[in-house]
C-alpha cells in the first residue's frame, strides 16, 4: 500500500532521448507554442537530418515535453534552439535536458558551446547561469529589432 501512495505522489520525470527525424511535428508543434516565429516541420526535419545537428527531446508517456538542438562543427557547438511546453515550464525539467546535451555534445569532442538568449528572458537566464554560461557579447535589436540577445560561453 505504501508503494501504491509513494508513487502516486511521485514527481514525474521526463525521459531523455536522442531526437529522430520522426520527431519533427512534434518539436515544431512546440518551438511553435515557445516562440514568437516557430521553425516549421520542414525546417526541422532538415535539421535532424543534418549529421552536424545534435538533438534531444524531453518526453512525458507519449507527449513531448522539451527539445535542445545544437549544431557541431571543428570542435564548436551552437545552441539553436531549447524549449520546454509551456505546461511544463518552471518544474525543473530544462537543466536534466541540458546537462544530457552538454555531455553529449562534450563526448563528440566540443570544447566551448554558445548560444543567443533573449535578455528578458530571467528563466533562461537564470537556468544557463547555474549551467556555468557567462556572457560574452551583446546584440542590440536581435529579437524583433527591439530586444537585446545575450552570447553566452560554456567551456565543456
Amino acid at each position: 500500500m505504501m508503494s501504491f501512495v509513494a508513487r502516486l505522489f511521485a514527481k514525474a520525470e521526463p525521459v531523455i532521448a536522442e531526437a529522430r527525424l520522426r520527431d519533427a511535428a512534434a518539436i515544431a508543434k512546440l518551438h511553435a507554442a515557445s516562440f514568437k516565429r516557430g521553425w516549421g516541420e520542414d525546417e526541422f526535419q532538415t535539421l535532424l537530418a543534418d549529421r552536424a545537428i545534435v538533438a534531444h527531446r524531453a518526453t512525458m508517456g507519449a507527449a513531448l515535453i522539451g527539445f535542445i538542438l545544437s549544431r557541431l562543427v571543428a570542435g564548436e557547438a551552437e545552441i539553436l534552439s531549447v524549449a520546454i511546453a509551456p505546461n511544463c515550464r518552471g518544474r525543473g525539467f530544462a537543466r536534466p535536458l541540458l546537462d544530457l546535451h552538454l555531455r553529449r555534445l562534450a563526448g563528440l569532442g566540443a570544447r566551448a558551446v554558445f548560444l543567443e538568449v533573449d535578455e528578458g528572458n530571467a528563466p533562461a537566464n537564470a537556468l544557463y547561469r547555474r549551467a556555468g554560461f557567462r556572457a560574452v557579447g551583446r546584440r542590440a535589436g536581435y529579437y524583433d529589432g527591439t530586444a537585446t540577445a545575450l552570447v553566452l560561453r560554456r567551456d565543456l
